[in-house]
């Protein structure tokens, strides 16, 4: 079999549901099974959907050890998007599975949406929201993005990007990251700092960091008793990096001036608590779900399909 003639699963509803990318993998593949379950597959529904087929195309749906063991017949899964937090890499190297993976992918669109967030945060524009739906005319004062310090946790693809687009606004710009950028902080005055000076210094606080066991809960009660009153914080990056309990608590008692999310950690649900504040905002995991982030993700995808390896031990973080 040529590996055109292999049958391909898209198990990614966003895949799935996008004309030109249906189009362009099966102009690619003939034998292309898609997917049309309304919800993320997971557990015996993704096994029966990904028998029979050589390669898979996967989004949001968690690739266990369990699913890998039912579909021995899977050579190939390419992923749609960046996140790897649902597959078991492990797993996959174990098997011998290749794996497609672009970085990045989405970097502007993740981008954009934060600086939307911090812009709306410090202007307060949830609460003026909140309060002008109820019929209550009251003219919140805010900040300016402009000249505040913005604290960056990762400064990878997203985080890279998002320096960029905070250049014209004059801010001050500290950065974590486990990884170290020289040349990068040095070219866009950034400068690298410990997590803890980060959360003390900055007005807004935002994450752009995989979720592995080093980042799980990175942002819990202690680290938010760190930030000072009226910070902003951001996360759209992944559900799991912030506890969501301490997080409402923080926001209840006013510690926090604001905060934005766009992921949750029991997707497809948000926190009820959080999405009762008025000083809270948040979105149904959207950081990817433009136009041209979706074509820029699955064509990597469909490429994945062909340049996949199998995962080492130095395996890329998103």
């Amino acid at each position: 079999m040529t590996p055109r003639q292999a049958r391909v699963a898209v198990a990614s509803r966003s895949f799935a549901g996008n004309a030109a990318l249906r189009a362009e993998l099966a102009a690619r593949y003939p034998n292309v099974t898609f997917t049309e379950f309304p919800g993320i597959l997971q557990g015996d529904a993704l096994i029966a959907f990904l028998r029979g087929h050589e390669r898979a195309i996967v989004g949001l749906e968690p690739v266990d050890d369990r699913v890998l063991s039912h579909v021995p017949e899977l050579e190939v899964i390419s992923k749609y998007g960046v996140g790897l937090d649902g597959l078991d890499i492990e797993a996959i190297m174990r098997r011998g599975i290749r794996l497609g993976w672009t970085g990045g992918v989405n970097r502007r669109s993740v981008a954009e949406l934060t600086l939307a967030f911090a812009i709306a945060l410090l202007h307060r524009l949830p609460e003026c929201d909140v309060a002008l739906r109820r019929g209550e005319w009251h003219k919140l004062v805010g900040r300016q993005l402009t000249g505040r310090t913005v604290g960056i946790v990762g400064c990878g693809f997203v985080g890279k990007e998002l320096v960029n687009l905070l250049e014209p606004f004059g801010c001050r710009l500290l950065a974590h990251d486990i990884r170290d950028y020289p040349e990068f902080y040095r070219t866009h005055s950034v400068t690298p700092v410990p997590l803890s000076q980060l959360l003390e210094a900055a007005d807004v606080v935002t994450l752009h960091v995989p979720l592995d066991r080093s980042t799980r809960g990175l942002i819990g009660a202690g680290e938010l008793e760190q930030m000072r009153p009226g910070t902003c914080l951001i996360n759209a990056a992944r559900g799991g990096l912030v506890d969501e309990d301490a997080l409402a608590d923080a926001l209840e008692r006013g510690h926090l001036a604001g905060a934005a999310c766009d992921v949750f950690q029991m997707e497809p649900e948000a926190h009820p608590r959080l999405l009762a504040l008025p000083t809270f905002m948040g979105t149904p995991h959207i950081g990817g779900a433009t136009e041209e982030a979706q074509l820029a993700m699955g064509r990597a995808a469909i490429d994945g399909l062909e340049t996949a390896r199998v995962p080492d031990s130095n395996w890329p973080c998103a």
